[in-house]
């Protein structure tokens, strides 16, 4: 019998949720399309997701949108060009080419492969005879390789660009415009919602692993010297199960269940607002039908972090094909993207905080001394001033006695350093931030997946109902006798209403409950004989098949309280045991 996996992609292909991208091809790994009920499926927990996470702070978390095409500096300021990569090797045969990680894993007992390097990998291939899963062929030298789409911007060449491989960048960039918007003040949530793409070097995971796909990110900007969350006591006796750095090193792999205060005190999590959207997006997936005992934040060990994380904790859910996989992540990022994208703009990122009294602070200036830098490099010295970073020349010269710019190192003697003492009111800082990350995609798999239940040998899509792509559908028991045209009415009421709603003729009665269910509908509205003599309807609940009985007078009100989530479906009318 087919795994679980291969029946729910099978129901989503036949109804018209998820397929693989460009099938009339043969398909492509790494792409899948959402069809018409997929795609509503999805917009649906995006906006879902709107709701939970901006919409319920919007005093202070904005959405915006972002390009997909950024410019190369962007990406060497990240840090993406040097550290975006994951290890690849080639087979020295038919010369196909394998995530080296992902191979061993899959051809050995060694199951943590993340935090391998190069040379481990290496050996381990040497040593245990690691061949070619294609052809059993040798393999060659394990590399790395950039996960960056590459692209042109423009007809030159040398004007390069790459595709976003995280929405973060682009509300970086917009920190100091939005900022500035939003009457400089802090805490400040950038939100964004937008397709990413990532160059995967072997996907196979289906939905789970893509190379283009939906991101659903905040980053939330705060104070370090005031990192306090002013909602955390809403969450705070909430029970996150967590398995903390030093288990995940041990392999003890047990989570431990602890309050998301306690977790802050003991030093779990770093930081109230990291633990806030911890147990924010707990409830959100719970909302989406993930029960909570199937949901673990495993803190990511420093080696297998990314580049720009001090404390990263992905969300993973148990998947029956896979075990537990990541679904969201949060990152504790610091300053470091807007202090690398201050040095390498040259643009000021820093906000301002008032002191409650004036402080005396030093004041550290540097300028060129030209008596030295004029005859040392003549013709060349207004390029060289051109290029160097004042942002961050002082401490730079401070820290490290010397800078390198253009090619050449500068040191503390070729400048003039001047300190003076100053009374101030206040402090420029850059602000850090904690990052909630969701990916749409594999959240909408996810969703599927526990939704999938099969009852007398019939499937049926229990999506929460306000999800659902299709809340309502019309019946009429037969296609005469002017039951269509009083169901065509019950239709066009209920869509102006707002519902999303699909009127049916065609078939049995019974094929098409059988069809709702299949496809998600949470009520069935059956128009019979009785309702041309009374005004009355069946109504039929998707998960437990009881039906009540309705007046059409009182069917819109009572289903848009139905679906606000303020009536469960014995309040929708009076028992009907039906035919």
């Amino acid at each position: 019998m087919a795994d679980k996996y291969e029946r729910i992609m099978e129901l989503a292909k036949r109804r018209g949720f998820i397929w693989p991208s460009a099938e009339i091809y043969g398909g492509v790994r790494g792409f899948i399309d959402f069809g018409p009920l997929g795609t509503v499926l999805k917009h649906n927990i995006e906006e879902k997701w709107r709701r939970f996470f901006i919409h319920r702070h919007s005093d202070f978390i904005v959405e915006i949108e972002t390009p997909i095409i950024m410019p190369a500096k962007v990406f060497e300021a990240s840090g993406h060009l040097k550290h975006f990569t994951d290890y690849i090797v080639e087979c020295t045969s038919c010369h196909r080419k394998f995530r080296a990680d992902h191979l061993v894993a899959s051809s050995t007992d060694i199951v943590e492969v993340e935090s391998l390097s190069i040379e481990d990998l290496n050996r381990i291939i040497k040593d245990r005879e690691v061949r070619c899963p294609e052809c059993g062929g040798i393999l060659d030298e394990v590399k790395t390789f950039n996960l960056l789409f590459k692209t042109t911007i423009g007809p030159y060449s040398e004007n390069v660009g790459y595709s976003r491989p995280e929405a973060a960048q682009g509300m970086f960039l917009a920190f100091k415009r939005v900022y500035e918007s939003m009457r400089s003040k802090l805490p400040l949530g950038i939100a964004q919602i937008g397709r990413v793409m990532r160059n995967e070097i072997s996907p196979r995971q289906g939905p789970i692993r893509l190379r283009e796909f939906t991101i659903m990110e905040i980053e939330l900007f705060f104070d370090p010297e005031q990192s306090s969350c002013p909602l955390f006591d809403n969450v705070k006796n909430i029970s996150l199960s967590i398995i903390p750095e030093d288990k995940v090193r041990k392999g003890l792999l047990k989570p431990i269940s602890i309050t998301a205060k306690k977790a802050v005190e003991e030093g779990y999590i770093v930081n109230e607002w990291q633990a806030y959207f911890m147990v924010l997006g707990k409830i959100f997936m719970e909302s989406l039908g993930i029960p909570s005992e199937m949901q673990i934040f495993i803190d990511k060990p420093r080696e297998e972090r990314a580049h720009y994380s001090a404390q990263t904790f992905d969300q993973v859910v148990k998947l029956e094909r896979w075990g537990y996989v990541e679904v969201a992540g949060y990152s504790y990022r610091t300053d470091y993207d807007l202090s690398r994208h201050m040095k390498f703009s040259g643009v000021n990122l820093r906000v301002y905080r008032q002191l409650d009294k004036k402080i005396l602070k030093e004041k550290v200036t540097v300028k060129p001394n030209m008596k030295i830098l004029g005859p040392k490099f003549k013709s060349k010295v207004r390029e060289l001033l051109t290029s160097l970073n004042y942002e961050s020349l002082a401490s730079e010269l401070l820290s490290k006695g010397f800078v390198e710019v253009a090619g050449y190192k500068l040191s503390k003697d070729d400048f003039i350093i001047s300190r003076e003492k100053l009374e101030v009111g206040g402090i420029h800082f850059l602000p850090h931030v904690v990052e909630p990350s969701f990916g749409s995609d594999r959240v909408t798999y996810t969703v599927l997946e526990y939704a999938f239940h099969e009852k007398d040998g019939r499937i049926i899509l229990k999506l929460p109902r306000d999800i659902a792509p299709i809340q309502v559908s019309v019946f009429p028991l037969v296609s005469k006798d002017g039951l269509p045209e009083l169901a065509t009415k019950i239709y066009r009421l209920l869509l102006e209403a707002g519902l999303r709603v699909e009127y049916d003729e065609s078939g049995s009665i019974g094929r098409r409950y059988v069809r709702a269910d299949e496809i998600g509908v949470p009520i069935a509205v059956t128009v019979d004989y009785d309702s041309l003599r009374d005004g009355s309807v069946t109504l039929r609940d998707r998960d437990t098949w009881r039906q009540v009985r309705i007046k059409i007078s009182d069917l819109k009100e009572r289903l848009l309280k139905y679906f606000e989530g303020s009536l469960c479906f014995e309040e929708l009318g009076t028992p009907f045991k039906g035919r």
